[in-house]
């Protein structure tokens, strides 16, 4: 299950093919484990039981970390931004604007962006330094079930955070796996604010900060998960930038 903690990370080892504009991933062994778990996943959400109080539960804990998995694509294509004149953009960012699924994040101006092939299930955008690196910023968007109306049908932000983040801990194994930690949460103006850390045994602590928030397409509720990481090494680098980028995401 530990592996699947990091297919939020975006590997430094991308790399720009051709003309095309691709950027592909290494298709290792852990992705296909990735895939293969989403894949359970959906058929969990699809399974009928007659217990109607234990199904919706399960439905909620399939939601509550669909977006954890997002980043099982193969393949990202390049997007574009649209820079909003009017806006007061922090120094040294610029807007990117997704006119199709209707929100707008500050990033910094040096920064790619790759848009991951959209299917039913979910769609994610990316955004990462030119340089190697293993911060970055991201937007997952997911499909909702029609119970699912606003954020507190997932209840209040506290058991919200503490849910999602024990459910990816690790630490109690033997031998330990992935410690998560919560640092910090809130609500405000609509959207679940999420602060904490991950980390694997010998490895870099890496800190996470979320803005989870929905809206709807017009034909369905969508959750949207705006999530930026960073390694300790790079806090001083990346991490003020990280927090202002996902701070900013907002609704169109």
């Amino acid at each position: 299950m530990a592996s699947s903690v990091w297919c939020l990370y975006i590997s430094p080892c991308l790399k720009k093919k051709g003309g095309g504009g691709l950027l592909h991933f290494p298709l290792n062994s852990n992705t296909k484990r990735v895939q293969r778990l989403q894949m359970q996943l959906q058929n969990q959400e699809l399974m009928k039981e007659d217990d109607g109080h234990a199904t919706s539960t399960r439905r909620r804990q399939f939601i509550l970390h669909a977006p954890l998995i997002a980043f099982s694509f193969p393949q990202l294509i390049m997007s574009t931004s649209i820079a909003v004149a009017e806006i007061d953009v922090p120094q040294d960012f610029r807007v990117y604007t997704d006119e199709v699924n209707k929100f707008k994040i500050f990033i910094p101006q040096d920064w790619q962006v790759g848009a991951g092939e959209p299917n039913n299930f979910k769609s994610i955008t990316a955004f990462y330094p030119e340089e190697e690196a293993n911060s970055n910023v991201s937007v997952a968007i997911t499909g909702l079930g029609p119970d699912f109306t606003r954020m507190e049908s997932f209840g209040k932000v506290d058991a919200f955070a503490d849910t999602l983040v024990s459910g990816l801990d690790r630490s109690w194994q033997r031998p330990p796996g992935v410690a998560a930690k919560l640092i910090d949460c809130k609500a405000s103006n609509g959207f679940y604010y999420i602060e904490y850390t991950l980390q694997n045994p010998g490895e870099s602590r890496r800190h996470l900060f979320s803005a989870i928030g929905m809206a709807s397409n017009g034909w369905y509720n969508r959750l949207y998960t705006v999530t930026g990481q960073f390694v300790e090494e790079e806090a001083e680098k990346y991490g003020s930038r990280i927090e202002k980028a996902v701070s900013s995401f907002r609704f169109i």
